[in-house]
């Protein structure tokens, strides 16, 4: 027990002082996801504003502030607990003998450093978009995520305003996808993760961007607002869109929809009035039952 105590001790306070070290320059710039995500915030904030798509949304849209907190909570403050948390699991199965590379299908090592990172980036994506799917299709994980979807206007900060219960998935599924490739992550992972926080922002954002050809590859604005719609088409009553990074999946599964590009469709879900407005309220929301109701 002592074993376990200390090696959560340690990650935590490790995580913590990466995340105080990235805010303070005390890391290498081009690994610092501190400013980075600011950065990035900034740049797709003021191409809403120089570029808007629902020209009647305002600037400090509805929820902004609430959303922008979401974003650092969830990225930073709840990561030095949920990374302690799952080292304790990782210690646990290799006190069972089960390592990284007993899942490994792939060696990423032998491959050049571009060709690993495009594997790593497909893999997780993938695993992420069957994630999301999970969390619309079994009624128990839809009533977390609906914090995600109570956004009523949509803005890049909605990317990152999910209910922390929504790690608790992720996490193991993604470290899941990583076992996959032998428990390795390439040395220049830090490009992907910071393209996969750029296409999320501009998932989420008041632009209207389609990447011509390429939206059957990559996902866009317009595509995953109907992901938020308040109403789903008949065949797809669990929703439409679950791609995060990459559209491919919804194309090649048949779950992609796009019925118009206005961008003046209702967003949210049956019952989201019932959602509070604050954030302690959201996070107690998905654990009450009584005030559920879903699309099944």
């Amino acid at each position: 027990m002592n074993e376990y105590l200390l090696v959560l001790l340690n990650v935590i306070l490790d995580t913590a002082r990466w995340t105080w070290n990235s805010m303070t320059f005390q890391v290498d710039w081009y690994t610092n996801y501190f400013w980075g995500l600011v950065l990035i915030s900034l740049l797709v904030w003021l191409l809403e504003i120089v570029f808007p798509w629902r020209k009647s949304q305002g600037i400090i849209r509805k929820d902004f502030w609430l959303d922008g907190f979401y974003m650092f909570f969830n990225f930073f403050i709840f990561s030095v607990a949920i990374n302690g948390f799952y080292q304790l699991i990782s210690l646990f199965f290799q006190q069972l003998g089960v390592s990284e590379k007993s899942l490994a299908i792939l060696n990423l090592s032998a491959l050049p450093m571009l060709l690993q990172l495009f594997v790593f980036f497909v893999v997780l994506d993938f695993v992420q978009w069957l994630t999301h799917i999970m969390l619309h299709r079994f009624s128990f994980l839809w009533k977390f995520h609906q914090v995600h979807h109570s956004v009523k206007e949509m803005g890049f900060s909605a990317h990152l305003r999910y209910h922390w219960m929504e790690n608790i998935l992720y996490k193991p599924l993604k470290t899941f996808g990583v076992m996959l490739l032998g428990g390795f992550e390439p040395e220049q992972a830090y490009i992907v993760h910071f393209i996969a926080i750029s296409i999320g922002h501009f998932n989420h954002s008041n632009i209207k961007i389609t990447w011509g050809p390429f939206k059957y590859l990559v996902n866009n604005p317009v595509m995953h607002l109907y992901h938020h719609a308040y109403h789903f088409p008949e065949e797809h009553p669990n929703g439409v869109n679950f791609g995060i990074s990459l559209s491919v999946w919804d194309y090649i599964f048949k779950t992609n929809h796009i019925a118009e590009d206005s961008g003046t469709i209702k967003l949210g879900f049956p019952g989201d009035d019932q959602m509070p407005k604050n954030f302690m309220g959201q996070l107690k929301y998905g654990f009450k039952s009584a005030n559920h109701k879903d699309r099944f």
